[in-house]
């Protein structure tokens, strides 16, 4: 029978580095790689069971997001899965879909199954609870979304930086009648979105006294909550659309409610730039469609890749100080944000 010292010798390693490389542990990619060569050739495989039972923790890390059809969290997960393949740990994934009372079930299956550690993006910054995670001594990194109320290490994208500066972007080009369509109430890329478009707006009015009486569209209430999906996108542009003085330019603070805001704009016969519209979060055929959407480039799989390496550091034991990593997000400048005067030919049977 083939043993974990036989291993090691075919490897080249130690005994204690075959042993972290299948029991979730941190190992250089080159030296996993060669324990798992070893470990093939010569017909070992380790008993998962007995080694989770031994160890009272599994060798599978949870990853608990809102919204796996939103590309901004595959590309999170992506990097999350990423890193977790380091230490031949497996990522169970977990979609909430903005659901506390879901969200709270993935975190009892994750304590039931006592999973080596958690990275989840909140429903709720006030109401999830991490408590019964908290209790096992299960490690939790939050990742894209702040909590309130516990002490875990997060990864997290500069929300108002960025806003603020896509809102200044629109005012740099002529609009002013800006509206922001964000997320539900009381997530915390919802509330700092918002905070960060009204910011800019405030600054603009901010920097000359006698502003506001000319710029008084920019103390109109043009802000909307919806539910970070595409319908949710187009029915708060399209009640925007609707009203007595409609807005020139919209700040959509995902990428998935922006798609809806250009259904609503097509919808009304409208084309941007004349109506501007700005996603905060890439889509892939930004660039590709006519015009072109500008969008603020967020780092989501640098966001799941640091988030899971943070992980793997307390499931090996790190007592570090709480860490919080803020990345930041890039304006990608196109055609859907050129001005309001800045209109080409409209496609056949536009009206006008």
């Amino acid at each position: 029978m083939t043993t974990i010292n036989d291993v090691a010798q075919a490897a080249g390693v130690s005994p204690a580095t075959v042993s972290r490389v299948f029991n979730g542990g941190r190992v250089t990619a080159e030296r996993a790689e060669r324990v798992r060569r070893a470990a093939a050739e010569l017909g070992f495989a380790p008993n998962r069971v007995a080694r989770s039972l031994r160890m009272q923790r599994s060798s599978v890390i949870g990853l608990i997001i809102p919204d796996i059809e939103n590309l901004f969290f595959t590309a999170l997960a992506r990097g999350v899965e990423d890193a977790a393949q380091q230490t031949n740990l497996s990522v169970v994934l977990c979609n909430t879909d903005e659901n506390v009372d879901k969200e709270r079930r993935y975190l009892d299956i994750a304590v039931a199954e006592q999973m080596a550690g958690v990275v989840v993006a909140a429903a709720s910054r006030s109401r999830t609870d991490l408590s019964a995670l908290e209790g096992r001594r299960i490690p939790v990194v939050a990742v894209d979304r702040r909590l309130r109320g516990t002490e875990v290490d997060a990864v997290l994208v500069d929300n108002e930086e960025g806003s603020e500066a896509a809102t200044a972007h629109l005012l740099a080009q002529g609009y002013r009648r800006i509206a922001c369509i964000t997320g539900p109430q009381g997530a915390s890329t919802s509330e700092e979105r918002l905070a960060g478009y009204r910011r800019a707006l405030q600054d603009f009015l901010g920097d000359d006294p006698d502003a506001a009486p000319k710029d008084v569209d920019l103390l109109r209430d043009y802000t909307r909550h919806a539910d970070f999906k595409v319908e949710g996108g187009r029915k708060a542009m399209a009640d925007l659309l609707a009203a007595p003085q409609r807005p020139d330019a919209v700040f959509a603070a995902n990428n998935l409610m922006a798609v809806g805001a250009l259904q609503a704009v097509h919808d009304a016969g409208l084309e941007p730039p004349e109506i501007g519209v700005l996603s905060f979060g890439e889509v892939p055929w930004a660039p590709l469609v006519r015009p072109s959407l500008t969008t603020m480039q967020l780092p989501s799989y640098d966001l799941g890749w640091t988030a899971a390496n943070l992980l793997l550091d307390r499931i090996a034991g790190k007592n570090d100080p709480l860490r919080t990593v803020v990345l930041r997000s890039s304006l990608q400048v196109r055609e859907s944000t050129a001005g309001p005067t800045a209109r080409g030919p409209r496609p056949a049977g536009r009206r006008q």
